[in-house]
């Protein structure tokens, strides 16, 4: 059984799993000045190899200029190495619900592939007023939905080699502060669909791997229910006790975590302050027996100090429930102690 796999299923693994996710427009900025640092921790950066980032090829929502979608839906960047913003919403009335058709290209399932596709059909508010004022033609726009990524979640299973073990999705379900549809809403529309497509990888004997951003903490049982395994929520948007109480408890309240890390900090925050943060988590979420990772990313405005203190702060984290823990483990803890 390999680590990772010891992590999602609470089988004590040999360590944390950890990574940093570069966005292409740091990479822009940075260029070799990022990579020796990349270079300096192949822990991190198992894959890497020299030059690398010369030859990075910016997908399709990271090139500048508009592209429209699958769905009609229209996207525009204002500068390479950026993401997208969905400013063309193809659905503008509820009846235009009615013509929709469900697209004959089979495009994957892309970050936002439900509860976004909403939002991104009909626009935002839009959407929002729909799920407010419940129409039989929110109904309509859900199932249409749905029915596309029900397709496309078996083709994909269908393209999985038997050692593949892990499906993932993503699809940002909450804000700041709150679910934009409320939890009540959420699960009367949006649980029922994410059971369907989950029970589906389920049923083909896959674990499934949800990242959310936005504040999701009220649903992360429901999502387990749902036959998430792994679940991705962010640190900043949830907090940490919040987080801890939603799955570090029994049965449905326990769940493997892949943490991403308060990256509204990261361009601020001093070195120092970086490698609290990432303890302070190891120690509210992680145990002996796995159940968390740990995710950071970097956009253009982390400074290069920052990027540098992420790695080392992930290498310590890394091990601190290893034997071969270098001193800021739980063993040199509990010397300490």
């Amino acid at each position: 059984m390999d680590n990772y796999l010891k992590f999602a299923t609470f089988q004590s693994p040999e360590w944390i799993p950890v990574g940093l996710s570069i966005l292409p427009a740091a990479w822009l900025k940075w260029g070799g000045a990022l990579e020796n640092i990349v270079l300096a921790h192949p822990q991190i950066f198992p894959d890497y190899r020299k030059g690398d980032f010369r030859n990075m090829k910016l997908s399709g929502l990271y090139t500048r200029g508009k592209k429209t979608d699958e769905w009609g839906c229209v996207w525009d960047s204002v500068a390479e190495g950026y993401d997208s913003i969905c400013i063309g919403h193809p659905v503008k009335t509820r009846e235009d619900i009615h013509a929709l058709r469900i697209p004959e290209v089979d495009a994957g399932l892309p970050h936002g592939f439900m509860f976004l596709r909403l939002t991104y059909l009909r626009g935002y508010e839009e959407c929002m007023i729909d799920f407010a004022e419940e129409p039989p033609e929110l109904d309509i726009l859900i199932g249409k939905v749905l029915e596309y990524n029900i397709r496309q979640v078996r083709i994909r299973l269908a393209s999985m080699k038997r050692k593949e073990y892990l499906i993932s999705f993503g699809d940002d379900l909450g804000m700041q502060t709150m679910l934009p549809t409320g939890p009540l809403k959420w699960r009367k529309y949006l649980k029922p669909c994410f059971a369907g497509l989950y029970g589906l990888c389920k049923q083909a004997g896959k674990l499934v791997y949800m990242h959310s951003d936005g504040c999701i903490y009220e649903i992360i049982p429901d999502l387990r229910d749902c036959g998430v395994d792994i679940v991705n929520p962010q640190f900043r948007a949830n907090g940490l006790d919040n987080l801890t109480a939603a799955c570090r408890g029994e049965g449905r309240y326990k769940i493997a975590v892949n943490l991403d890390l308060d990256r509204q900090m990261f361009p601020f925050a001093s070195p120092a302050e970086i490698e609290e943060h990432i303890m302070l988590c190891v120690q509210a979420l992680g145990s002996r027996e796995g159940g968390l990772a740990l995710s950071a990313e970097c956009a253009a405005d982390v400074p290069l100090d920052n990027v540098e203190a992420i790695c080392c702060g992930l290498e310590k984290a890394r091990m601190f429930f290893s034997k071969r823990s270098y001193g800021f483990g739980v063993e040199a803890k509990e010397k300490h102690d």
